[in-house]
């Protein structure tokens, strides 16, 4: 639309003034309109009178906003009565973003724009929200998560013989496992050390990540479930539920390293200084588990057997990932694609800072965080689009 748009609050009202030349050459007729809606649903609300002009005329718009408490996008077009309203082609229009509070307008901003402008706008915004919430929401519940998460790792084993120390003897009873079906039973040997406490070094550096992992991604689909109070009758943040679950399997993750790093004290008589990398592996470890976390909780309020479904695929994804076996045992043709997925990107990376004394090969870190980013991001926006139907479902 020509010329400078002005615009204006009548003081203490809900009346927007906005003037601007009309659209097109002169003594043309044209319809001029203006349509509302709500800002952050993006519902239609109302429209208002269409003002017949002549193109290049000044045009004095009066817009008053509803009285309800609110956030308000108006929209001013000209209207074809023949194809409909030219925003809605594709062509500019004026937006008036503004709140309502106290029967008062608050104009937050204004101008000309096009509906395609608007998409990348909210794209970008939407993307800087998928970062800022979740981080926003963990800070401000981070006592309630902190809280959770030692009632969860307590609650668990409670009441029986061995308490709290399951935490400890779970990760290691299920390491010994494989250890002895990989290590003893099928002589499995990982590199240039073939002895088995080689194997056991390099089987165990990549049950590390797999442990938080695997543990998260289990017991995300049924999280919501178990805490259907919180969402039926709470006032309750329930984005922090997933959080609380990959934070818990840290704890676990923790327990085992410290009985790893124990191992390796006295097997190899010390840490290597490559393991101060651990912070650029668990950083992205974290996100990758948490967005899956969320997209699985998520999903598993209205598909009620994932939970049967991920204990299959966990197990058919560990057996896929070069854990308990060597990559070069794997068939050419699929070693390219099955080493690629991200937790093998974290076993190997866990093996270098521990075993190897080196840095994670930066080409695969790079990724490794793109990866855990597009995953937070996404399992994020997926559990905020569903959540206002879980109560419904539940």
């Amino acid at each position: 639309m020509p010329g400078e748009p002005t615009f204006a609050l009548d003081a203490g009202s809900r009346v927007v003034r906005v003037r601007f030349t009309a659209p097109g050459s002169g003594g043309d007729p044209i319809v001029i309109g203006y349509q509302i809606y709500d800002a952050d649903g993006g519902m239609f609300l109302q429209e208002g009178e269409w003002q017949r002009v002549q193109g290049g005329e000044a045009v004095d718009l009066r817009v008053e906003l509803p009285p309800e408490r609110g956030h308000y996008h108006v929209f001013v077009s000209p209207i074809d009565e023949a194809t409909g309203w030219a925003y809605q082609l594709g062509k500019p229009f004026l937006l008036i973003d503004a709140d309502v509070q106290g029967g008062q307008a608050t104009l937050i901003r204004a101008g000309e724009t096009t509906l395609a402008r608007q998409r990348v706008r909210r794209f970008l915004s939407n993307v800087g929200l998928a970062f800022t919430l979740p981080l926003l929401s963990m800070r401000t519940n981070r006592a309630l998560i902190r809280s959770m998460v030692r009632r969860d790792v307590l609650a668990r084993y409670r009441g029986s013989f061995g308490d709290v120390l399951w935490t400890i003897l779970n990760p290691l009873l299920l390491m010994s496992t494989y250890f002895f079906v990989f290590g003893i039973v099928l002589q499995s040997r990982f590199g240039p050390d073939n002895s088995r406490t080689g194997f056991a070094l390099y089987f165990l550096t990549g049950m590390l990540p797999w442990l938080a992992f695997s543990e998260a991604a289990g017991r995300a689909p049924h999280v919501l479930i178990e805490h259907r109070n919180f969402i039926k009758k709470l006032v309750f943040p329930v984005e922090i539920l997933p959080v609380t679950q990959t934070l818990a399997a840290l704890v676990t993750q923790a327990f085992a390293m410290g009985v790893f790093l124990c191992g390796l004290v006295a097997i190899r008589h010390g840490i290597p200084l490559t393991a101060l990398w651990l912070p650029v592996l668990l950083i992205p470890q974290v996100m990758f588990t948490m967005g899956a976390a969320w997209f699985l909780s998520a999903l598993g309020v209205f598909m009620r057997d994932l939970s049967q479904i991920m204990g299959f695929a966990l197990t058919l994804w560990f057996f896929l990932t070069p854990i308990c076996y060597p990559e070069a045992s794997l068939p050419p043709s699929v070693a390219g694609l099955l080493t690629k997925n991200p937790v093998y990107v974290l076993v190997r990376g866990y093996r270098a800072i521990f075993l190897e004394g080196t840095a994670p090969e930066f080409h695969s870190l790079w990724k490794l965080w793109l990866v855990a980013a597009v995953v937070f991001v996404l399992g994020y926006a997926w559990f905020h689009k569903l959540r206002k139907s879980f109560a419904d479902v539940i």
